[in-house]
């Protein structure tokens, strides 16, 4: 009777507290797996990263040299560089337009009610799960091989010629292999998204006298501005990064003129020893698609349907 008395007496805020103490344990618990996870891949890889680019180091000595922001200074002076930021930045905007405007066109076509539409989605997935060393080898093939042969058995010259050999058309050849094999994965997205617009909409609309374009830009596209920046992040990071296409199609020719970014830091620290100097690189290309990707998430959210 005494303990049911001392129980019924204690205070019903160390009951509360008891209680957020537990539920804070547990939350503890459950995320401190993840948060160690991303310290051991992510933090201190980056910190470390951050650190080599500072030095000297070529990858393989046990010894280094400080040498400050000297290699950041560098990158911009470095005519290779600015080459591989220009293929990267032309790279990037050709494939982030086309590969959402077609996901965008596709995403519509088999959401609107066409047969079979089990299987298009099957077809049009399919491409995303092979890799793209697998795909830059096979397109390899196509270019090398395949059209040059039906192009001389048709007369037709432009066929004849492999698109992979000339400096001036080797970026399409990738853009190609990569809008075919990239497409998919946004194209879902759009999906999810073009399945959450409401049809009462649509319907109050056309009985309004609306067009079908005036129903997608005043209804559609506002429900699609949260699907269109996580596909414009994939697809900008995907872009700035480029790099297995490449390795595959062309190994950064004719000469330097498919060298992107991410294959010059390939080539700068594992092929030629300049281990902290690609770090630099690193680094830098890892700030631009942050920055990039901040400045077109608050830009499109402000476009959200409920922001404005």
């Amino acid at each position: 009777m005494e303990a049911i008395h001392r129980a019924q007496s204690r205070p019903a805020g160390s009951k509360s507290t008891g209680l957020r103490s537990k539920k804070l344990t547990v939350y503890v618990l459950f995320t401190l797996p993840a948060l160690l996870l991303y310290i051991g891949f992510f933090f201190y890889p980056t910190l470390m990263g951050f650190n080599y680019s500072l030095t000297n180091w070529d990858g393989m000595a046990r010894t280094y040299r400080y040498i400050g922001l000297d290699n950041y200074a560098a990158i911009f002076r470095d005519s290779r560089f600015l080459h591989a930021l220009q293929f990267t930045f032309k790279y990037t905007l050709i494939v982030v337009i086309v590969k959402t405007a077609i996901a965008l066109g596709l995403a519509m076509l088999l959401t609107s009610g066409i047969r079979m539409r089990g299987f298009f989605r099957s077809i049009y997935f399919f491409p995303a799960v092979l890799s793209l060393i697998t795909i830059g080898l096979i397109f390899n093939e196509i270019f090398f091989t395949i059209l040059p042969k039906l192009g001389e058995s048709l007369g037709i010259e432009v066929l004849s010629r492999n698109i992979l050999g000339n400096k001036d058309t080797a970026l399409y050849g990738i853009l190609i292999a990569n809008v075919w094999h990239g497409v998919s994965v946004p194209m879902v997205i759009f999906m999810a998204g073009l399945s959450s617009v409401p049809k009462d909409l649509h319907e109050a609309a056309t009985i309004d006298g609306a067009s079908r374009t005036q129903r997608f830009f005043s209804i559609t596209f506002p429900f699609l501005i949260p699907m269109l920046n996580v596909n414009l992040v994939l697809l900008i990071k995907g872009g700035l990064t480029v790099f297995d296409s490449i390795v595959a199609m062309t190994d950064g020719g004719p000469g330097t003129s498919t060298e992107s970014i991410g294959f010059l830091i390939y080539r700068h620290g594992l092929l030629e020893n300049k281990f902290g100097y690609a770090t630099a690189e690193s680094i830098f290309i890892f700030a631009l698609i942050g920055l990039i990707s901040f400045i077109q998430m608050k830009w499109l959210g402000k476009k959200e349907v409920g922001q404005q």
